[in-house]
């Protein structure tokens, strides 16, 4: 720091506790003297709260999810630490936009903290990154306005669902592709991806006894992909909100009506009848990317 900034700095802190001094003379003149001492506790700077706004992703095998669980390792508490230890010992807690269960990716899931002090995003995201462990990447982080919040701002997420059914079984892929090495009509599950799309009540595909009351929800897009390859399927879905559990036991429901096991029109009726039982099997979580998360302007 040059000497003219030093003098502008000392400056405007003797010229703040002056007109604190002042004040105080003329509001309390019989106890001046001693309310006076309190100016001395002024602190040369006042640390204002600063909101960062964070793109992460991660490998999801050796989580129990993105949140904190009390006795399983989660990414929100690695972050946390991570943080918290960059804030010299200072706790800081992490929010984040979705939470992936157990074993579930993310490519590029939105996290928000706060930070008692305004630092270079780079230089940020560069500490974060390099101290944090090896199967979590900080891809950016931007500084936000203080009322953001990545859970409750208005956003739309995207979910990939990624099947292998080559054979024999890559042990390779076993954490990041679930393996279906039967028979599958890919035609079939394209017509019934598409019955998803729209604005539905999805209580047929969440989880028995979630506690979320409003099972309604947008599917802008649904689609199912293959590579060139025909090995990989790639499911894709992006809306304002997905239910516990809802993206596997749609995949489950589909792989079931590629293997001309339900009909086509099976999904019609789980949406109508609002009934679990009448959908396919829970897909295992190893093949669930979070892939992105876009924030209304």
């Amino acid at each position: 720091m040059s000497l003219l900034s030093l003098l502008c700095t000392h400056f405007k802190r003797e010229l703040r506790i002056g007109f604190l001094s002042f004040s105080l003379r003329i509001l309390y003149p019989d106890n001046y003297r001693f309310l006076n001492l309190f100016t001395l506790l002024i602190p040369d700077k006042i640390k204002v709260m600063t909101r960062y706004k964070a793109i992460i992703s991660y490998d999801g095998y050796a989580f129990a999810g993105f949140q904190r669980q009390p006795h399983a390792r989660s990414v929100q508490e690695e972050i946390e630490k991570t943080l918290t230890r960059l804030n010299k010992g200072q706790a800081i807690t992490v929010h984040g936009a979705g939470r992936t269960d157990s074993g579930v990716h993310a490519l590029g899931q939105v996290i928000h903290f706060d930070l008692p002090y305004q630092m270079d995003e780079e230089k940020l995201r560069f500490a974060l990154d390099t101290q944090s462990p090896e199967d979590i990447d900080v891809i950016s982080i931007e500084i936000v306005a203080d009322d953001f919040h990545c859970r409750y701002a208005k956003h739309s997420k995207t979910y990939e669902f990624i099947v292998d059914r080559g054979r024999p079984k890559n042990p390779m892929r076993r954490h990041y592709a679930t393996h279906f090495p039967y028979p599958l009509d890919v035609k079939r599950m394209q017509m019934a991806i598409k019955k998803l799309e729209g604005t539905h009540d999805f209580t047929g595909f969440t989880a028995s006894g979630t506690s979320v009351e409003d099972k309604v929800r947008t599917i802008t897009e649904a689609n199912l992909t293959v590579d060139e390859t025909g090995q990989f399927l790639t499911f894709t879905f992006s809306g304002n909100g997905f239910l516990y559990k809802q993206i596997r036991n749609m995949v489950g429901t589909l792989l079931k009506i590629g293997n001309n096991r339900m009909p086509v029109e099976q999904i019609d009726l789980i949406l109508e009848k609002k009934d679990r039982q009448l959908a396919g099997p829970t897909a295992a979580p190893n093949g669930l990317y979070l892939k992105e998360i876009s924030y209304e302007e």
